[in-house]
């Protein structure tokens, strides 16, 4: 994780010309990325409610890491949401409220950082939209 906060940092100083003022990269809030992810949809994964082989690289069907944009983007046009690789969100690792909430943010601390998406490796039901997965960054 301090690599990948290292790499935004570098990142965000040799774009500063290209960007708008106060605009930066940064992770997504797990919020953020479900959202992305999700692109309007209230089904499993962002194209309906069952997964295979041609939706998404998971399940070792490839035996390997992809570049991106193998598969159909989302709605939205966000390519590989689901599978190839975790992916790192802002936001510490906790348990859900019992309320609803609009864009909440997750605890100010914790052991585990939030990993979202699934990946290569994982089986089909580890990829849906909702899945959220904490590990020590």
């Amino acid at each position: 994780m301090a690599l990948l906060q290292v790499f935004l940092t570098r990142l965000n100083q040799s774009d500063s010309s290209k960007i708008p003022a106060g605009w930066a990269y940064v992770l997504p809030t797990e919020a953020q990325w479900e959202y992305a992810c999700r692109a309007g949809t209230t089904t499993a994964y962002s194209w309906g409610d069952s997964i295979s082989s041609a939706n998404a690289n998971y399940n070792r069907n490839i035996s390997s890491t992809q570049d991106v944009g193998q598969y159909s983007p989302n709605a939205w046009g966000f390519f590989d949401m689901h599978g190839n690789v975790w992916e790192w969100v802002a936001d510490w690792y906790g348990s859900y409220g019992s309320n609803a909430v609009t864009d909440p943010t997750g605890p100010a601390s914790s052991s585990n950082r939030v990993l979202r998406g699934g990946s290569w490796l994982n089986v089909g039901t580890i990829l849906r939209s909702a899945l959220r997965y904490g590990i020590t960054p």
